[in-house]
């Protein structure tokens, strides 16, 4: 049976081939993937898929029954790109790029419709499917975002945190997809235990303003405070316990305006990654306490923002065997580290603490991830295989009854006992503050 489902997909190779070919020329960040969410959508409608699509944002997930009961597994397609203007498939006019191969995956989600419309496809399976084209998984661009959440069009910066708060997620009850990776080899697959998560902040120092030369000691140096801040931060990372996997890096993204003027606001923009949510908590509140020391120091002030970004992937034990089953049935190699921690961060760990979900990689892409030289030598081979191994994933969880499946959700135990919980843990840790706030004598209150 499980043949005759793959069939499908290698019948549609062209659809697929296709949709990478027009996702990969026309890239776009998230929230932005207009042309990306009106290409695919006409493809699943022609293919006789009803949609519900997200509104004012890109996206749109479609339901597949097979009539008989069981669990609903989602299926995420990402749809954005990132800023990399040095890419030679950028956009000239955005710097946008599929740098990171997330064409691959709408092309392959695709793929996964069309086999699964073939006649007999879902006959040896129960329960539901519940494809999912999700926007804005890099979280970048933040200033778009913020003025998108300023305006009520959106209230959380992850593509799949917004569907989850629209309601858009609220049938799935277990979670796949798959991620193009260079390194692995074309026709192979790879399985970890998961990855960090992250806090996103934003930072401004605040100072005086004074002629540089003629005047500095009437200026209050911002630069110097950010400096001071940076360097503290640095002198914490010893302080980070190896187990907790804590990633602190951040860049400058407002300097002053002048050479001959004591800059009197700088700017930073930082991640914070960690291995657990606590952890991740634990070292931005070392972070906040070096950035509010550095403004004492220069007598100024600083404004931190923080915003919870994703949460850590935290795979499903059994989620990860069905992975490794499905690719060694697929696939001609599988690496299967269950030990393996990344230190990477996707909105997908928000939905593993939702619900039992895994998300391994194929080979096939080239290059340094986010960089200039990325790319896929045979594209469509590569789109194949990853539907090939998420039909197979679908497969073995919902074939027999979907016993498999009633079996994995039984079991887990999610991070969050609701979605309400959930939600709250994201608003409760996004905050903006005035860290620092000087008495009339002088003397600092720091927060």
């Amino acid at each position: 049976m499980l043949e005759k489902i793959l069939s499908g997909v290698s019948k549609n190779k062209k659809l697929i081939s296709d949709a990478f070919d027009y996702l990969w020329a026309n890239p776009e960040v998230g929230y932005k993937e207009w042309k990306a969410d009106a290409y695919l959508k006409e493809k699943y409608k022609k293919l006789g898929y009803e949609l519900t699509e997200a509104g004012n944002i890109p996206g749109f997930t479609a339901l597949i029954d097979t009539g008989r009961p069981g669990p609903t597994v989602v299926v995420f397609g990402e749809m954005d790109a990132l800023f990399c203007s040095a890419h030679p498939m950028a956009d000239p006019d955005t710097g946008a790029a599929h740098a990171c191969g997330h064409c691959a995956q709408s092309a392959s989600l695709l793929g996964i419709a069309a086999a699964l419309k073939e006649p007999g496809a879902l006959d040896d399976m129960s329960g539901r499917i519940l494809l999912a084209a999700v926007p804005a998984e890099e979280l970048i661009d933040t200033e778009f975002r913020k003025d998108l959440a300023e305006k009520g069009i959106i209230k959380y910066f992850g593509g799949k945190q917004e569907f989850i708060y629209r309601g858009l997620l609220d049938k799935a009850d277990m979670a796949i997809m798959i991620h193009s990776s260079a390194g692995i080899g074309k026709d192979a697959g790879k399985i970890t235990k998961g990855s960090n998560g992250f806090m996103l902040k934003n930072v401004v120092f605040h100072g005086v303003a004074a002629h540089a030369g003629g005047a500095p000691h009437k200026g209050k140096n911002a630069f110097y405070a950010a400096n001071n801040a940076i360097s503290a931060i640095n002198a914490l990372r010893e302080t980070f316990r190896d187990d907790d996997h804590i990633r602190v890096h951040g860049i400058i993204t407002s300097g002053g305006d002048s050479v001959n003027a004591i800059p009197d606001r700088v700017s930073l923009e930082y991640y914070v990654r960690g291995a657990t949510k606590d952890a991740i908590v634990d070292a931005n509140r070392k972070i906040n306490r070096a950035l509010a020391g550095a403004a004492v120091s220069m007598g100024c002030t600083v404004t931190i923002e923080d915003r919870q970004g994703y949460l850590p992937r935290v795979y499903d034990p059994e989620m990860m065997l069905v992975a490794k089953e499905a690719m060694e049935l697929t696939l001609g190699e599988t690496r299967y580290m269950p030990e393996n921690w990344g230190a990477g961060c996707s909105d997908f760990g928000d939905i593993t603490a939702l619900m039992p979900g895994v998300h391994p990689f194929i080979g096939g892409s080239h290059g340094a991830a986010h960089g200039k030289d990325f790319g896929f030598e045979e594209p469509a081979d590569v789109c194949e295989n990853s539907s090939k191994a998420q039909l197979a994933m679908l497969w073995l969880l919902l074939k027999d009854g979907a016993a498999r499946a009633k079996h994995i959700t039984e079991n887990f135990k999610p991070s969050f006992e609701s979605k309400e919980d959930y939600l709250k843990f994201l608003d409760d840790n996004t905050e903006i503050k005035e860290a620092v706030t000087y008495n009339d004598d002088g003397s600092a209150l720091v927060k």
